[in-house]
Protein backbone atom coordinates (compact mmCIF):
# COMPACT_ATOMS: atom_id res chain seq x y z
CA UNK A 1 0.00 0.00 0.00
CA UNK A 2 1.44 3.36 -1.05
CA UNK A 3 1.54 6.43 1.31
CA UNK A 4 0.07 9.42 -1.02
CA UNK A 5 0.82 12.73 0.61
CA UNK A 6 -1.18 15.50 -0.59
CA UNK A 7 -0.16 19.09 0.05
CA UNK A 8 -3.09 21.55 -0.22
CA UNK A 9 -3.92 25.65 -0.16
CA UNK A 10 -5.96 27.88 -1.43
CA UNK A 11 -6.75 27.56 -4.79
CA UNK A 12 -8.57 23.70 -3.95
CA UNK A 13 -11.33 25.98 -1.13
CA UNK A 14 -11.54 28.95 -3.93
CA UNK A 15 -13.73 26.57 -6.18
CA UNK A 16 -16.38 25.92 -3.01
CA UNK A 17 -16.39 29.98 -3.31
CA UNK A 18 -13.81 30.49 -0.51
CA UNK A 19 -12.06 33.40 -0.97
CA UNK A 20 -8.33 33.09 -1.58
CA UNK A 21 -6.16 34.27 1.48
CA UNK A 22 -4.69 37.10 0.27
CA UNK A 23 -6.06 39.12 -3.37
CA UNK A 24 -3.73 40.93 -5.95
CA UNK A 25 -4.56 44.05 -4.02
CA UNK A 26 -2.83 42.21 -0.95
CA UNK A 27 -6.02 42.44 1.06
CA UNK A 28 -8.13 39.99 2.67
CA UNK A 29 -11.28 40.43 2.18
CA UNK A 30 -11.60 44.13 1.82
CA UNK A 31 -9.10 44.07 5.34
CA UNK A 32 -5.16 44.13 5.56
CA UNK A 33 -3.99 41.11 6.60
CA UNK A 34 -1.84 43.12 9.48
CA UNK A 35 -5.27 44.16 10.80
CA UNK A 36 -6.81 40.83 11.41
CA UNK A 37 -3.86 37.57 11.19
CA UNK A 38 -1.06 39.08 13.87
CA UNK A 39 -0.86 39.13 17.30
CA UNK A 40 -0.79 42.37 17.40
CA UNK A 41 -3.74 43.01 15.31
CA UNK A 42 -5.57 40.98 18.69
CA UNK A 43 -3.60 42.86 21.10
CA UNK A 44 -4.84 46.25 19.23
CA UNK A 45 -8.70 45.52 18.55
CA UNK A 46 -9.73 41.96 19.64
CA UNK A 47 -13.32 43.22 18.84
CA UNK A 48 -12.66 43.51 15.10
CA UNK A 49 -10.16 40.45 14.47
CA UNK A 50 -13.48 38.44 16.31
CA UNK A 51 -15.83 39.86 13.94
CA UNK A 52 -13.99 39.80 11.06
CA UNK A 53 -13.40 36.00 11.46
CA UNK A 54 -16.82 34.92 12.90
CA UNK A 55 -17.85 36.21 9.38
CA UNK A 56 -15.16 33.97 7.43
CA UNK A 57 -16.39 31.04 9.87
CA UNK A 58 -20.21 31.49 8.53
CA UNK A 59 -18.75 31.29 4.87
CA UNK A 60 -16.94 28.14 5.28
CA UNK A 61 -20.08 26.66 6.96
CA UNK A 62 -21.96 27.43 3.84
CA UNK A 63 -19.48 26.28 1.60
CA UNK A 64 -19.38 22.68 0.21
CA UNK A 65 -16.70 20.16 -0.75
CA UNK A 66 -16.02 20.37 -4.17
CA UNK A 67 -14.90 17.63 -7.00
CA UNK A 68 -11.32 17.91 -5.72
CA UNK A 69 -12.01 17.23 -2.45
CA UNK A 70 -13.82 14.14 -3.16
CA UNK A 71 -11.34 12.49 -6.01
CA UNK A 72 -8.98 12.91 -2.72
CA UNK A 73 -11.15 10.66 -0.92
CA UNK A 74 -11.75 7.52 -3.28
CA UNK A 75 -7.55 7.58 -2.96
CA UNK A 76 -7.93 5.83 0.60
CA UNK A 77 -9.64 2.89 -0.96
CA UNK A 78 -6.50 1.54 -2.41
CA UNK A 79 -3.26 3.67 -0.53
CA UNK A 80 -2.40 4.84 2.90
CA UNK A 81 -3.46 8.76 2.35
CA UNK A 82 -2.25 11.61 4.19
CA UNK A 83 -3.32 15.47 3.57
CA UNK A 84 -1.84 18.34 5.15
CA UNK A 85 -3.75 21.74 4.49
CA UNK A 86 -2.64 25.66 4.75
CA UNK A 87 -6.83 25.79 4.59
CA UNK A 88 -8.32 26.79 8.12
CA UNK A 89 -11.76 25.04 6.53
CA UNK A 90 -12.79 21.74 7.09
CA UNK A 91 -13.78 21.16 3.55
CA UNK A 92 -11.69 18.23 3.56
CA UNK A 93 -13.26 16.50 6.51
CA UNK A 94 -16.92 16.95 5.58
CA UNK A 95 -15.76 15.40 1.88
CA UNK A 96 -14.77 12.88 4.20
CA UNK A 97 -11.33 12.85 4.33
CA UNK A 98 -9.83 10.35 7.10
CA UNK A 99 -6.31 12.08 8.28
CA UNK A 100 -5.76 15.56 7.24
CA UNK A 101 -3.57 17.75 9.08
CA UNK A 102 -4.13 21.64 9.29
CA UNK A 103 -0.94 23.43 9.41
CA UNK A 104 -2.76 26.64 10.71
CA UNK A 105 -5.45 25.97 12.39
CA UNK A 106 -9.15 25.24 11.98
CA UNK A 107 -11.77 28.25 11.82
CA UNK A 108 -14.42 25.84 13.61
CA UNK A 109 -12.65 25.32 16.79
CA UNK A 110 -11.30 28.23 19.22
CA UNK A 111 -8.34 28.67 21.80
CA UNK A 112 -7.03 29.77 24.73
CA UNK A 113 -5.32 33.51 24.42
CA UNK A 114 -2.98 32.08 26.69
CA UNK A 115 -2.55 28.72 26.05
CA UNK A 116 -2.48 27.40 22.19
CA UNK A 117 -2.59 24.23 23.06
CA UNK A 118 -6.03 24.47 24.75
CA UNK A 119 -8.61 24.07 21.74
CA UNK A 120 -12.58 23.62 21.68
CA UNK A 121 -15.01 23.32 19.30
CA UNK A 122 -17.27 26.10 18.34
CA UNK A 123 -21.09 25.62 17.77
CA UNK A 124 -22.22 27.58 15.00
CA UNK A 125 -20.33 29.96 13.30
CA UNK A 126 -19.24 32.96 16.27
CA UNK A 127 -17.12 33.49 19.05
CA UNK A 128 -18.11 36.03 20.93
CA UNK A 129 -16.13 38.59 23.47
CA UNK A 130 -16.60 36.70 27.15
CA UNK A 131 -16.24 33.17 26.00
CA UNK A 132 -13.35 31.78 27.88
CA UNK A 133 -11.25 28.84 28.32
CA UNK A 134 -10.76 26.86 31.32
CA UNK A 135 -8.33 28.85 32.25
CA UNK A 136 -10.19 32.29 32.41
CA UNK A 137 -8.73 33.84 29.35
CA UNK A 138 -10.84 34.83 25.99
CA UNK A 139 -11.20 32.53 23.72
CA UNK A 140 -9.93 33.51 19.83
CA UNK A 141 -9.75 31.50 16.37
CA UNK A 142 -7.51 28.45 16.29
CA UNK A 143 -5.55 29.97 13.62
CA UNK A 144 -2.06 30.08 13.41
CA UNK A 145 -1.34 34.38 12.77
CA UNK A 146 1.51 35.31 10.99
CA UNK A 147 4.44 36.04 13.57
CA UNK A 148 3.54 32.96 15.58
CA UNK A 149 5.02 29.56 15.23
CA UNK A 150 3.53 26.81 13.20
CA UNK A 151 3.28 23.77 15.50
CA UNK A 152 2.42 21.41 13.45
CA UNK A 153 5.42 21.29 10.91
CA UNK A 154 6.96 19.02 12.64
CA UNK A 155 4.56 16.32 12.32
CA UNK A 156 4.08 17.41 8.88
CA UNK A 157 7.68 17.52 7.99
CA UNK A 158 7.76 13.42 9.29
CA UNK A 159 4.93 12.93 7.31
CA UNK A 160 6.97 14.05 3.65
CA UNK A 161 9.82 12.27 4.42
CA UNK A 162 7.53 9.07 4.08
CA UNK A 163 5.65 9.72 1.04
CA UNK A 164 5.73 7.79 -2.25
CA UNK A 165 3.70 9.84 -3.82
CA UNK A 166 3.32 13.83 -3.16
CA UNK A 167 0.71 15.73 -4.70
CA UNK A 168 0.60 19.66 -4.20
CA UNK A 169 -2.93 21.39 -4.89
CA UNK A 170 -3.81 25.03 -5.23
CA UNK A 171 -0.73 26.79 -3.61
CA UNK A 172 1.65 29.48 -4.96
CA UNK A 173 4.35 27.69 -2.74
CA UNK A 174 4.98 31.56 -1.71
CA UNK A 175 4.33 31.00 2.46
CA UNK A 176 7.16 29.40 4.62
CA UNK A 177 8.22 27.66 6.57
CA UNK A 178 4.90 25.36 4.47
CA UNK A 179 6.13 25.85 1.19
CA UNK A 180 9.40 24.21 1.97
CA UNK A 181 7.36 20.99 2.61
CA UNK A 182 8.39 19.82 -0.99
CA UNK A 183 12.32 19.41 0.08
CA UNK A 184 11.65 16.89 2.39
CA UNK A 185 9.81 14.56 0.35
CA UNK A 186 11.99 11.73 -0.81
CA UNK A 187 14.00 12.35 -4.22
CA UNK A 188 12.23 8.57 -5.52
CA UNK A 189 8.62 9.82 -4.63
CA UNK A 190 6.49 10.84 -7.59
CA UNK A 191 5.67 14.41 -6.89
CA UNK A 192 3.01 16.28 -9.15
CA UNK A 193 1.25 19.81 -9.01
CA UNK A 194 -2.22 20.81 -9.56
CA UNK A 195 -2.43 24.91 -10.50
CA UNK A 196 -3.16 26.67 -13.54
CA UNK A 197 -0.21 28.48 -13.03
CA UNK A 198 1.87 25.12 -11.84
CA UNK A 199 4.39 25.67 -14.76
CA UNK A 200 5.12 29.02 -14.24
CA UNK A 201 5.61 28.74 -10.66
CA UNK A 202 7.58 25.89 -9.98
CA UNK A 203 10.45 25.33 -12.36
CA UNK A 204 11.82 21.43 -11.49
CA UNK A 205 12.24 18.68 -13.59
CA UNK A 206 11.41 16.03 -11.12
CA UNK A 207 7.50 17.62 -10.36
CA UNK A 208 4.83 17.07 -12.92
CA UNK A 209 3.13 20.14 -13.63
CA UNK A 210 -0.90 19.82 -14.25
CA UNK A 211 -1.78 22.96 -15.29
CA UNK A 212 -5.12 23.17 -14.29
CA UNK A 213 -7.83 24.25 -11.79
CA UNK A 214 -8.30 21.47 -8.63
CA UNK A 215 -11.58 20.09 -9.93
CA UNK A 216 -10.42 19.65 -13.26
CA UNK A 217 -6.05 18.50 -12.12
CA UNK A 218 -6.71 16.33 -9.22
CA UNK A 219 -10.03 14.09 -10.76
CA UNK A 220 -7.39 13.67 -13.68
CA UNK A 221 -4.23 12.40 -11.04
CA UNK A 222 -6.87 10.07 -8.83
CA UNK A 223 -7.77 8.36 -12.05
CA UNK A 224 -4.19 7.76 -13.38
CA UNK A 225 -3.58 6.42 -9.62
CA UNK A 226 -6.40 4.12 -9.57
CA UNK A 227 -6.79 2.68 -13.50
Amino acid sequence: MKHIVVFTGAGISAESGLKTFRGEDGLWEGYRVEDVATPEAWAKDPEMVQHFYNIRRKAVLEAEPNAAHRALVTLEETNRVSIITQNIDDLHERAGSSTVLHLHGLITRSQSSINPKLTYPITGSKLHMGDRCELGSQLRPHVVWFGEPVPAMGEAIRICQTADIFIIIGTSLQVYPAAGLLNEVPATATKYFVDQQASELLKRTDVICVDEKATVGVPWIVAQLTT
